[in-house]
């Protein structure tokens, strides 16, 4: 019996959330008396698969075939449903992003397994597996209990943290064994953006709304970003209007983040919104009506224009980083 965690390769690099992943997988392997395995697809050097070590996973297997230089949810759920077979592995682990979203319910299907989505802590028990998640946008928590042998698990990013625990990582090359022409699905074109931090790895996040008044007076936000090596983000009514693109939205309907920052700007702090940053470690809210909803959520509050407020913050950053 094992646990198979996925680890997400980004340009031969491992992801932070993979990382956590990671730890929690020790974690959770420790209390199941048993160990936990990993699982990577695409070309990446053994150097950085060997930080998996740091965290506590003793076994590491990639597959690097050029099937899975792109993802193709189909032929990923497969091959991971080979390892687990072949492994034992009684508890499967991904984070909760569109990653995990897209691979988790396939193989629930395929392995007959319990799903949970959105954990944000080790399990309750063991011997019944009961495991907590958050539900109703994060205004509540469900203790759910998984009966089936096999159980999958979904995390939520930035609810475990990382917790070094250095083993010996042992790396294994497997090849599938199944057909890889895969004629039902065929990758016409793959575009990557570039420019910037990933909103699910930052660790702090510069958002704005309407209270910015327009798409050329991103500027300030965009400047205070850079002095604090953030990534950037809007609400929805930002990016529907245009002033930026869809990517950035964050919230319900948008992206769900975690980030240790999250500095909403201009943001009336609708309960769609909330829903999106509601795990954020600490939310600091800038706007210039004090009945605005974002003060009720938010750890500290700045009533003013943002127009006045965002440049003395870069220029109060700026001083300090060159002290």
């Amino acid at each position: 019996m094992s646990v198979l965690v996925y680890i997400e390769n980004f340009n031969g690099k491992i992801k932070k959330q993979s990382f956590e992943l990671a730890s929690y997988a020790s974690k959770v392997a420790a209390g199941m008396d048993t160990f936990p395995l990993a699982l990577v697809t695409g070309k990446i050097d053994d150097s950085e698969l060997q930080k998996l070590g740091s965290y506590g996973i003793k076994k590491t297997f990639k597959a690097e075939n050029k099937f899975f230089s792109v993802q193709n949810d189909r032929l990923l759920a497969q091959l991971i449903k080979q390892v687990a077979e072949k492994e034992q592995a009684e508890l499967l682990l991904f984070s909760d992003n569109a990653t995990g979203k897209a691979l988790a319910p396939r193989l629930s299907v395929k392995l007959k397994a319990g799903l949970v989505s959105g954990v944000v802590a080790e399990p309750i028990s063991i011997s019944p597996f009961v495991i907590a998640k958050r539900v109703f946008s994060g205004k509540a928590s469900a203790k759910v209990q998984i009966n089936a042998p096999i159980k999958i698990l979904t995390l939520a990013v930035n609810a475990f943290g990382l917790h070094e625990q250095a083993v010996n990582n042992e790396i294994t090359t497997i090849e599938p064994n199944f057909d890889l022409n895969d004629e039902s699905l065929k990758i016409v074109e793959k575009k990557e953006k570039n420019e910037g931090i990933s909103l699910f790895d930052a660790d702090i996040v510069v958002s704005g709304g309407r209270g910015m008044k327009g798409p050329e007076n991103w500027k300030p936000l965009e400047e205070l970003a850079k002095t604090l090596g953030a990534a950037t983000a809007c609400s929805r009514p930002v990016s529907d209007d245009g002033w930026r693109g869809h990517e950035e939205h964050v919230g319900q309907t948008g992206k769900v983040i975690a980030p240790n920052l999250y500095l909403a700007v201009g943001i009336s702090g609708a309960t769609q919104h909330v829903a999106g940053i509601s795990r954020s470690k600490c939310i600091v809210a800038i706007n210039n009506d004090a009945d605005a909803p974002i003060f009720e959520v938010a750890d500290y509050g700045v009533l003013g224009d943002a127009m006045q407020v965002l440049p003395k913050l870069t220029e109060a950053f700026n001083a300090f980083k060159g002290e």
